[in-house]
């Protein structure tokens, strides 16, 4: 089995829950679930575009943290309240990920007081 090495990217929150940010194992990279938090944790907005653009921003810095971008995602699981709102998410997905798309999840469920989150899988170029 290969090793394993937590990563806490820089600007991000340290979370306050017994999970890491980023893993690397090998060339693949695991994300744990982004939510719109500044790096202080503050929810950014109430707004779920604002809150969407927040939480992929967040998911960029542990792709980066591992030496990875968005283009180097093979999987996308999405987590979002509100069904009313996933042409918005589809919409502002597009500007942070282009062809050929991961594979996605997209799970409408209750989360802890925000709207939006999103874990990625992601291969070390």
């Amino acid at each position: 089995m290969p090793n394993r090495e937590a990563l806490q990217p820089a600007g991000l929150a340290i979370p306050k829950s017994p999970y890491s940010s980023v893993i690397v194992s090998g060339d693949l990279i695991f994300t744990a679930g982004q939510a719109p938090f500044d790096s202080d944790g503050n929810l950014v907005s109430e707004d779920f575009a604002e809150q969407t653009h927040q939480t992929l921003r967040n998911l960029r810095s542990c792709l980066e943290a591992a030496d990875c971008g968005f283009s180097d995602v093979l999987k996308v699981t999405a987590y979002i309240v509100d069904p009313a709102d996933f042409a918005t998410f589809n919409e502002i997905y597009q500007q942070y990920f282009t062809e050929p798309y991961p594979a996605r999840a997209t799970l409408v469920t209750n989360l802890l007081g925000f709207k939006v989150e999103i874990e990625a899988i992601a291969r070390k170029p």
